[in-house]
């Protein structure tokens, strides 16, 4: 076997190894696992938004509380002085019977309106509830997702490093500068740098060469370098 024999099957693994990266990027679990983490983004996003919807019901909940206590302690007051016997004056009595009946009026008021927001939070927290087991859920199937996308991506590189392996064996036997030539062809030609002569035509853009540059081929030595007239590749004849 000739050095341009080991390039055809130095470019075959390279081809292959190229091939193998394709698939390592666009692996199927990879594009699943992906649009999952999209899933939950969008999970997380809207559990976010109800969690902030409870938790301003529930800001509001405990200032209305904070408020019912304060006008409670204050109607306690009153009430004491009401019946302290420290105030003998009819309208001052009067006066602090209207006040207390004002200040539980509030306070009745308020105590209701922390019902209203305690009832608006039971069908939020259920939602919270709910999103929780979901969230439980894509987590198990990301799980799942992770270990396939894992198991694909071992399996393709324990392939890309036998076929790396036996790349480095066959370079061995390719001399230095055509070697050179050959990876510069490569970087050039989108990774097909050699390719077999069939008949007439270039195995690497399947053109047809002309009658006179094959006469032209036939007519060079053995070990001198060929390029295709049409895609520049290196021939093998």
């Amino acid at each position: 076997m000739n050095a341009f024999d080991d390039l055809l099957r130095l470019q075959e693994h390279d081809t292959r190894a190229d091939q193998l990266r394709h698939r390592l990027d666009t692996l199927p679990e990879r594009a699943a696992r992906d649009a999952h983490l999209d899933r939950v983004a969008e999970h997380d996003a809207t559990t976010a938004e109800v969690n902030a919807r409870r938790d301003e019901l529930a800001r509001a909940q405990r200032r209305l509380e904070d408020e019912v206590a304060s006008i409670s302690a204050k109607a306690d007051e009153v009430d004491t002085k009401l019946y302290s016997g420290s105030v003998t004056s009819p309208r001052e009595l009067q006066a602090l019977q209207d006040d207390l009946d004002s200040l539980r009026r509030r306070q009745r008021q308020l105590e209701d309106e922390v019902l209203e927001l305690m009832e608006q939070l039971e069908p939020v927290d259920r939602e919270l509830d709910t999103r929780a087991a979901e969230r439980a859920e894509l987590d198990q199937q990301g799980a799942t997702l992770e270990a396939a996308l894992a198991e694909a991506e071992a399996a393709i590189a324990a392939e890309l490093a036998t076929v790396q392996a036996e790349r480095a064996d066959i370079a061995t036997a390719v001399p230095a500068e055509l070697l050179d030539h050959y990876e510069e062809l490569r970087r050039r030609l989108q990774g097909i740098a050699v390719a077999r002569l069939v008949g007439s035509q270039c195995g690497g853009c399947h053109l047809s060469l002309s009658a006179v540059e094959l006469d032209r081929i036939k007519h060079e030595p053995p070990d001198a370098l060929v390029h295709c007239e049409e895609c520049g590749r290196l021939l093998v004849r």
